[in-house]
Formats: structure tokens, C-alpha cells, sequence
């Protein structure tokens, strides 16, 4: 993914982003000009207790170069009333791998290389310069914060220390000791350097305080000769033995891990002869896999799933839904098992914790959905892997346990869920939001959902059928045929209810009849509530297809209903409300995919079955288009957002990289070209 001089005009080089990622929580992002413009880019945003308690560290490193006595930014900064204009001598930037930005000056040339050392708060800054006829100098101002990341600090009342070995430097603010290192050149220690009201557009537009201070503890200074031709590695980190990083071997090893996550794959196509198609296809699913790879990282030696950057933590609801595309489809199905293993060893009264707070690691029980979406996921596990041993030693108990307590009740922390005596599932309160559409301003839920809510009953079917597969083929015959009768009585009292013929469409919660997303899951899961190919089948999806699907995604609510918005802009306040109201959200096209595939594998008429089948290449192809597109071109260069507005020009919103964004797009472009 290259951008040339023409796409790297201030316009497009502040709204473009990139990340890089360490697999324990950390991470470093920006611009594509190097301009930081949320409080959320940094140079090395570490956590403190793996992977929580993250912590903007170094902010950024501002290089300039001095040529006859003129200095040259390459940096590029906003202030209220004024803008660095480094990206004027920014030549080039790309993301393979790792982002490359080439500058030029006069006959300078620089190229820059950011990349993260896996498993270590570290980052390594790799400068390879080429100089001209003229004496040059380079300066490099590391800009440093010890914040959290979810803070800002107006102001500049720092207490910042520094012990100086000639240019290996220890920082230490605020109880935190962080260490610089450049391989070359000299190091002129500032007192009270403060870069004062750095400006971040992106806080502004999401109606949050947009400026801060920082701090400028010093200044390396590089002398470059004329012809001189030479390699600087600049190194930020927590670890206090490194140093001396030979920056080459850090990027080919970075490169190699994750050249291997593509080869292990095989999702790249094989021949001898490549067309111009099959090249286009194979760039993006290794885009897409090495995409991936950002959201994965480790917690308590198991692997959990971050949700998306920049600020979400990892989430058993996302986990779960991103789960086949991240972990099964990429082969890393050793990492599948780890996942299942940490998301379920702090269930309690049958429930999942949905993640675990920032601060503390308390475990946060606020998702009727979780639980039951990990059925699903172990029968997709299967699926791939056959490996039904696991699932019995280390999985089995805890479904049979999930749906004891759900079959009894659970009040735990108001989440109010129980079987009610037409079998339908019932769950919440008017105060707690538990499904996936959880927005919530103070005590106000923007979309109450509880009651008896189409996709938890949905997910709840498929949950008794997988029990009673499981069980049989366990050798557990009473209990198979127990599961077996209470889905039976499920299933009827669900067709009795959920039909809206008024709108051909099933009721969102059993009295609510605004059409959203959440009723493909009746058709899209192992065992479907409805029968995918029956009337109702189609007529819903239809009713999908017409009022929600776009080319980003699906809306949440059709047009037309109450409370409908199609922007997310503005306050937190306004984008809450608006959150789940008709925006739209990528991943939601990896339901409807499932559904559709579905449909057409249930259909038994021959004709209908073909007509389905060219209807779906058409998706598909739709899909490789658009998000082709989103990853090399678009704002989020090398990800794919987590949600879009619902009307032309369908900005980006939300995180700019969000894992089951990702994981669905991945899944439905391997079936890119096929019959």
C-alpha cells in the first residue's frame, strides 16, 4: 500500500491512519505525515499491566535536517494557529508491513521506518540516509507525555527526570522510568521544554478537549557528511537493556513473523502464472491477515482478541463474533484453543464475562449474548479442526453449565435472564444494556432491548442443538434427548411469535417491530431457528436486503423508523445516540454472508439454488471492491473502520481499525471468485 507526493497533500495525510501493534496490548499509531491528531496516536503507547492500563509514552520523535544553514521540517504538527509543514518534503509513504516514509530535501534523501518489537513495549525507529553534495545536520526532538491514554494534560506542571549516558537517556515521570537511545550523534539535554497546545482535530470533532502539553527533554543532533550514505536507529522503550538494536534485524524479523501468519494461511493463491486479478486478491488477503495479527494479543498466557484501536480493550462479545475469521480461517487454531480457554475460566451463574475493567481487572458481567454466542464459535472450532477431544476435557462442562443456569435464572448484576413458560428467553431490565447494541449515556440505554429479544432467542436454539449434538456424540443419550425436547418447545413458541407479517419482517424484541440487523441471526447460525430456504426465511432476508444492506454494511435501523439517524458526528452524547439508530456497521455483513451461504445450501430447488449462488458472487465481489478500496486508499490504510455513516460519502467512524471489522471482511473475501 504505497501513497504518492500527490495523495500526501494536508487534506488527505491528517484524516489517513496507520497502527502497528506488539501482541501484548501496545501499540503505535498515527498519520500518514507523521501529525498526530487524536490523544490516542504516540510513538509507544505501552500498558502498564499487560494489556490494560495503557499509557501514552513517547508521543512522537520530530526530525528537521539543516542544509547551508536553512533548516527543513519533516515533521508535521498542528497547533490552533499554526501547522510544521514536514509532509511539503514527504515524498512517499507505504505499509506493507510496517510504515515507510520517504523524504526529500534538496538531494537528501531519508528513509524512515517505524516498526514494534513483538512481545516488547519497544519501538525502533530506523533512518536511512542518503545525502548530496552539501554538509547536513539532522535534529531529532523526542516529545514525550507518561499519561494515560485515555487522558489529556493541559497544562505543563511536569516533574520530569533525566540521567544522561551519552545518548542513552532514562526518563522517569510520574513513577514510570522510560528509556531513549540513538545509535549516532550527540544528545543536548532541555529543562522545562514544554510543546505547548498540540492541537488533535480528531478529539475536537468527537467533542472532547483537543489540546495539551508535552514535553521536549532534549535533542539529538546528527552531523551528515557530503556523499555520506549512513543508518540511524532511534529506539524507544520500557526495557532498560535495550540498546544497541541492530535496527535491520529487528524489521526482517518483524517482516518475517508475519510473511509466515500469511504462508501459514494458505489463503494465497498458488499457481505459476499470476493475472493482474489473482495479484489484486493475494495483496489483499495478506493485507487483511496481517490486519488481523494487530488485534491478537496475550492475556494471562492465553490469547485474547483486542476489539479495535485505538481505545477498546478486548471484549468476549467481539472476540467471540471475530473468532473464525482471526483465529480458524488464518490456521491458528492453537490460538483458537487458548481463546476458548480464557474467555470461559471466569464464568460465573453461566455467564461470560464480557471484558474486564481498564484499571483494576475486575471482570464485567454485562452480556446476556456472550455465552451464547460461544456455542456458535465451538461449533465452528469443529468445523475446522475436528477436535472434538478438547471440547469435551475443556469446553463441554462449561456449555452444559451456561445453559443450566440460563434455564434457572440469573440475576447477576441485573441481567435478569430466564426461561418463560412459552420456553421463549427472556432478559435486562429497563436499566442495563446486555446485548451488542449497548449503548448507554449515564442511566439513559439509548436502545432498551430487554425482553424477549430475537437474537438471544436465536442464539439460544442453536445453543440446545449444539448440546444435544455434543451429547450424543459423547455418549450422553438422556441428556442429548433432553436438549433435544426443550429446542423442540423453543423452536414452536419462537415461530408462534417473532413473525411481523405486517412488515415481513421478525419483531427486534416481541413488541418492538423496527427492523434491525439482529434477526439474520435466525437464519445464519449451525442450527437455525428458521429454516433458511422457507418463506419466512426468505421474506426476512429480503426485507434485510431492501432497507438495511449497503455497501459498507448493514444498518442498524431502517429508514423511516423512529429515532432514525444516518450520521455518527458530534458530542459523545450525540454520537450515543445515534450509535445504534441506523448507523452502519462492517461486520454485520459476515452475519449476512453466513445467512445468505445458508439459504443457499438449504434451498433444494435446483434453478433457485443457482440464481442464489450468482446473487452471492455478486455480494462478494461487492465486498473485495469496497474494502480493497477502505485498506489501501482510504482513512484507515491498512484496516478497515469499525462503523460508516448510512448515506453518501459514507465517512468512517468509530475505532479506525476494529477487529471483527476485519475478521468478517477476510471471511467473505476468500470466496472471491469462486463458483
Amino acid at each position: 500500500m504505497k501513497l504518492s507526493k500527490r495523495e500526501l497533500n494536508l487534506e488527505e495525510g491528517m484524516r489517513k491512519e496507520w497502527v502497528i501493534t506488539n501482541g501484548i496490548g501496545g501499540f503505535s499509531a498515527s498519520t500518514i505525515v507523521g501529525a498526530n491528531t487524536r490523544r490516542y496516536h504516540g510513538l509507544l503507547i505501552a500498558p502498564l499491566n499487560s494489556p490494560a492500563t495503557r499509557h501514552l509514552i513517547f508521543s512522537k520523535v520530530d526530525e528537521s535536517v539543516t542544509i547551508n544553514n536553512q533548516a527543513y521540517n519533516l515533521s508535521t504538527n498542528f497547533c490552533r494557529n499554526y501547522i510544521s509543514e514536514g509532509y511539503k518534503n514527504l515524498d512517499s509513504f507505504s505499509k506493507d508491513y510496517i510504515p515507510e516514509f520517504n523524504y526529500k530535501v534538496k538531494d537528501l534523501k531519508i528513509t524512515k521506518k517505524i516498526c514494534m518489537i513483538y512481545g516488547k513495549n519497544t519501538v525502533v525507529v530506523q533512518y536511512v540516509i542518503k545525502n548530496g553534495k552539501n554538509q547536513a545536520k539532522m535534529t531529532l526532538a523526542p516529545i514525550v507525555n507518561f499519561r494515560d491514554f485515555h487522558s489529556i494534560t493541559p497544562g505543563h506542571n511536569f516533574c520530569l527526570k533525566q540521567e544522561i549516558k551519552n545518548t542513552k537517556v532514562k526518563l522517569k515521570m510520574d513513577g514510570i522510568s522510560a528509556y531513549m537511545f540513538l545509535s549516532d550523534g550527540h544528545y543536548k539535554e532541555h529543562e522545562k521544554d514544554i510543546f505547548k497546545n498540540m492541537y488533535y482535530f480528531k478529539e475536537e470533532e468527537r467533542g472532547f478537549p483537543p489540546e495539551e502539553d508535552l514535553i521536549v527533554p532534549g535533542i539529538y543532533e546528527v552531523d551528515i557528511n557530503p556523499k555520506e550514505a549512513k543508518e540511524i536507529t532511534f529506539i524507544a522503550s520500557l526495557d532498560s537493556k535495550l540498546q544497541n538494536i541492530n535496527s535491520n534485524e529487528v524489521i526482517e524479523n518483524e517482516i518475517k513473523r508475519l510473511k509466515k501468519l500469511v504462508d501459514k494461511s494458505t489463503l494465497i493463491k498458488e499457481k505459476s502464472r499470476y493475472s493482474k486479478t489473482e495479484k489484486e486478491y493475494n495483496q489483499l488477503i495478506n493485507d487483511l491477515v496481517i490486519a488481523s495479527d494487530n488485534f491478537i494479543i496475550t492475556r494471562e498466557k492465553n490469547c485474547s482478541v483486542l476489539a479495535g484501536f485505538p481505545w477498546f480493550l478486548d471484549w468476549s462479545r467481539d472476540s467471540l463474533i471475530s473468532f473464525e475469521g482471526l483465529l480458524l480461517l488464518t490456521k491458528r487454531h492453537d490460538l483458537a484453543k487458548e481463546l476458548l480457554t480464557n474467555i470461559t475460566k471466569d464464568i460465573k451463574c453461566g455467564l461470560i464475562p464480557n471484558g474486564y475493567s481498564e484499571y483494576d481487572n475486575k471482570p464485567l458481567y454485562n452480556s446476556a449474548d456472550s455465552s451464547l454466542l460461544l456455542f456458535e464459535q465451538v461449533n465452528k472450532y469443529l468445523k475446522y479442526t475436528k477436535d472434538y477431544d478438547f471440547i469435551k476435557k475443556n469446553i463441554y462442562k462449561k456449555l452444559k453449565d451456561i445453559v443450566k443456569n440460563y434455564s434457572k435464572r440469573i440475576d447477576l448484576d441485573d441481567n435478569n435472564i430466564y426461561i418463560q413458560e412459552n420456553g421463549l428467553l427472556h432478559s435486562g431490565t429497563e436499566q442495563i444494556q446486555n446485548t451488542w447494541m449497548d449503548a448507554k449515556i449515564g442511566e439513559y440505554v439509548v436502545t432498551p432491548r430487554n425482553g424477549v429479544v430475537v437474537e438471544l432467542n436465536a442464539l439460544w436454539y442453536n445453543a440446545l442443538k449444539t448440546l444435544e449434538n455434543l451429547a450424543n456424540k459423547f455418549g450422553e443419550e438422556k441428556q442429548a434427548e433432553e436438549y433435544k425436547k426443550q429446542a423442540a418447545r423453543h423452536k414452536k413458541a419462537f415461530e408462534e411469535n417473532f413473525y411481523n407479517e405486517a412488515k415481513k419482517s421478525l419483531y427486534d424484541v416481541l413488541g418492538d417491530d423496527k427492523i434491525r440487523p439482529n434477526q439474520l441471526f435466525t437464519i445464519s447460525t449451525t442450527y437455525p431457528v428458521i429454516k433458511p430456504s422457507s418463506d419466512i426465511g426468505k421474506s426476512i432476508f429480503k426485507t434485510v436486503t431492501n432497507k438495511l444492506l449497503n455497501r459498507y454494511g448493514l444498518q442498524t435501523l431502517a429508514k423511516g423508523e423512529n429515532d432514525y439517524v444516518d450520521v455518527y458526528e458530534g458530542s459523545p452524547y450525540k454520537r450515543d445516540l445515534s450509535y445504534h439508530q441506523g448507523i452502519t456497521w462492517v461486520w454485520l455483513l459476515g452475519l449476512y454472508s453466513d445467512a445468505f451461504s445458508n439459504m443457499i445450501i438449504d434451498e433444494k430447488d435446483r434453478l433457485e439454488k443457482e440464481k442464489l449462488k450468482v446473487e452471492y458472487g455478486v455480494f462478494v465481489k461487492n465486498v473485495y471492491t469496497t474494502f480493497k478500496r477502505e485498506m489501501e486508499k482510504e482513512d484507515a490504510i491498512g484496516n478497515i473502520s469499525e462503523l460508516y455513516d448510512s448515506k453518501s460519502p459514507f465517512k468512517p467512524g468509530g475505532t479506525f481499525a476494529q477487529a471483527w471489522s476485519i475478521s468478517e471482511i477476510l471471511k467473505i473475501v476468500t470466496k472471491f471468485g469462486q463458483s
